[in-house]
């Protein structure tokens, strides 16, 4: 096996174990701990965590420690916030939570960083275009990462399913179920049993361990990898402290990046949707918390497989297609779930909504990474920094306002954004195919005044 997939191996199983538990427990916050908002005010919190190391610390710990590394501090972070859960309250889950959040960007950033400058490196050694190797190398850790769900989500099926089952819902508890849940957070959802504390715990003693696995991989085997392209530059002259501070936010000065933030922001206010919302207003509302594992065991399995296929895919068509059924696909979800009233007997619909989330899901997950690395190539960690930065307002914000707005309005809240995001998309792809076209009709032009100054001659 050669060396370049061998570490994209690495840390995709890496990333596969630790998302198998924070996936799992993420989509069950909302559910789990539902009392006074606790569950939603966490996952809040982590992504303003999140939201506030994006702006400095990426870029720093990368340079200083390297990606590898970075990436293994990190996921430390994650494991506490399982931790924490052992003791659910306010005063273990919100610290433990920030803690988490101030090491998702730099983990994220360092993961971008580090394929990207993996697919680069192989496409030069093997004379291919580098953004296409970069979008297969993102394919296939997402095919692979993806897959965290199914196992973190099937995991918390078969625990919390020893839970004893329950009768038939009452029709009129179904009435606020789904797009017309105002009922909010702090509100206890109908069908929500929770679980002894014995599963519980049986539930976060194999995610946590799982979490330490990861760590312990990616430490021993994930090879350290650097940018020969930093590597000269910073044998000329070392970057300063400040200079490496201030560069995610100096990023902003290209204006394809104040376009493009909006399609990382549509990111995070999707996924919490998904998480908080979905998971709560739909299915625990009308089936009850142990469907809770399965039907989103269907979003990742199906996120991981259009993962690998939108890699393969891009090089033939595009990404624009591909950004093009992304949202149209999102768009069809968003009315869908307007429109549908969720009902016991309607079971297979609570399954097909999260399989087409994925597969929209898994256009912004690898396009939008291979976008920014393909963009920004030598601007590469502070790019995936201000990609972090965005996703992580966008669940800030989503989660914020969890707690106050009904399910409708969250629904047209998405439809909004998605709207502004692709049509920045494509006023982006625009621009650049204009520079291309006038760089073509420069070095069309070039060659012929030339002929014409030898002629005067």
């Amino acid at each position: 096996m050669e060396r370049g997939l061998k570490n994209i191996l690495v840390l995709s199983f890496g990333f596969l174990l630790l998302f198998t538990a924070y996936g799992g427990l993420q989509t069950l916050q909302s559910s789990l701990y539902s009392e006074e908002g606790l569950g939603v005010a966490a996952l809040s919190t982590l992504y303003g965590g999140m939201l506030l190391s994006s702006m400095f610390l990426p870029p720093i710990l990368i340079k200083k420690l390297g990606c590898k590394w970075t990436i293994v501090i990190a996921m430390c972070c994650y494991v506490t916030f399982t931790l924490g859960n052992f003791y659910a309250s306010w005063y273990t889950l919100i610290p433990t939570s920030i803690l988490l959040g101030l090491g998702a960007a730099p983990l994220w950033s360092a993961q971008g960083t580090y394929l990207t400058i993996m697919g680069n490196t192989h496409a030069e050694k093997r004379g291919k275009v580098g953004r296409d190797v970069v979008s297969q190398y993102f394919g296939i850790f997402f095919l692979i990462y993806q897959s965290s769900g199914v196992f973190g989500n099937l995991i918390s099926s078969l625990v919390f399913g020893q839970t004893p089952a329950q009768g038939a819902i009452p029709e009129e508890q179904l009435l606020p179920c789904g797009a017309s849940d105002c009922l909010m957070a702090t509100a206890s959802t109908n069908s929500t049993s929770r679980p002894s504390q014995e599963l519980i715990y049986t539930l976060l003693g194999v995610y946590t361990g799982s979490g330490f696995l990861a760590i312990l991989l990616t430490a021993v085997f994930l090879e350290p990898v650097k940018d020969a392209q930093q590597k000269s530059e910073g044998e000329k002259q070392a970057s300063p402290f400040w200079s490496t501070l201030l560069s995610t936010v100096k990023l902003f000065r290209d204006k394809r990046l104040c376009l493009l933030v909006l399609l990382p922001l549509y990111s995070g206010f999707q996924q919490a949707f998904l998480a908080g919302d979905y998971t709560r207003s739909y299915i625990t509302c009308a089936l009850g918390i142990q469907f809770v594992g399965y039907v989103m065991i269907c979003f990742s399995a199906v996120n991981a497989l259009c993962s690998v296929l939108y890699g393969k895919l891009a090089q033939y068509t595009g990404r624009t297609a591909l950004f093009a059924l992304g949202a149209t696909i999102h768009l069809s979800c968003i009315i869908g779930l307007l429109l549908w009233k969720p009902h016991p007997r309607q079971l297979p619909l609570f399954f097909v909504f999260p399989g087409l989330w994925g597969a929209a899901d898994a256009v912004w997950q690898t396009q939008n990474n291979a976008l920014f690395g393909v963009l920004f190539e030598k601007n590469k960690e502070a790019a995936f920094a201000s990609y972090r930065l965005w996703e992580a307002l966008g669940f800030v914000i989503a989660f914020g306002y969890s707690m106050f707005l009904c399910v409708s309005v969250k629904l047209y809240v998405l439809l909004g954004v998605l709207s502004l995001a692709m049509a920045a998309y494509g006023t982006v792809e625009y621009l650049g195919s204009k520079k291309v076209a006038r760089q073509l009709t420069e070095e069309q032009t070039k060659p012929a005044e030339e002929g014409v100054t030898q002629t005067k001659t």
